[in-house]
């Protein structure tokens, strides 16, 4: 009658590679459970990594604009079109804004140019006047100003300048970027949801 241990390998050779065995078993194991054990650290202490998150604020809830019609200056209505899959950089400046908006149209028209191929799935939508010496990349689209658009914008009347925010194909107004922004981090942003679409 033969015992447990009488079936165990006893030759050094055949102990070695049971080891190695078992080792490649843990390995194998460890490689599926450690990423899901750090995940569901990750998740239930609410930290995400630097990657996930945007540069913009997200805002909650977002405004809604599909009910309203924007007009190009010359008085043609502007069309949301969500079918063609459009996102739209939106700057509504106060009167008067000069210097710091040919600034910013610069930053846009370089932001837009980086887009490459995607650039014709990006709008860039300014209300009112357009100032002397400002960019005009061939995205822009020089909107009528409108009341009812500026009181949907959050926070648009900023003391520090001019906000800028972005709309989603739909007519929402997802994500609002305080001025004095990094433009890189608006394109980043557009880029990562580009790339949903």
């Amino acid at each position: 009658m033969t015992t447990p241990t009488d079936t165990l390998p006893t030759d050094p050779a055949s102990v070695r590679q049971r080891n190695r065995n078992r080792l490649v078993l843990i390995l194998i194991a460890a490689f599926f459970f450690v990423p899901m054990l750090v995940a569901g650290i990750l998740r239930f202490t609410d930290h995400h990594p630097a990657v996930t998150r945007q540069h913009g604020e997200l805002l909650d809830p977002k405004p809604d604009l599909r009910a309203l019609a924007p007009s190009f200056v010359d008085g043609k209505p502007y069309p949301w079109q969500p079918q063609a899959r459009v996102w739209r950089i939106v700057v509504a400046p106060q009167p008067g804004c000069s210097d710091a908006c040919v600034k910013l149209s610069r930053e846009l028209d370089t932001v837009w140019q980086l887009f490459g191929k995607d650039a014709d799935q990006v709008d860039i939508l300014w209300f009112g006047a357009l100032p002397e010496g400002a960019a005009r990349p061939p995205s822009l689209r020089l909107l009528a100003d409108s009341q009812s658009t500026r009181a949907l914008l959050p926070r648009l009347n900023d003391p520090a300048g001019t906000p800028v925010y972005v709309i989603d194909p739909n007519g929402f107004v997802i994500l609002r970027y305080a001025p004095g922004f990094e433009p890189g981090g608006l394109r980043a942003d557009l880029v990562k949801l580009l790339k949903l679409m």
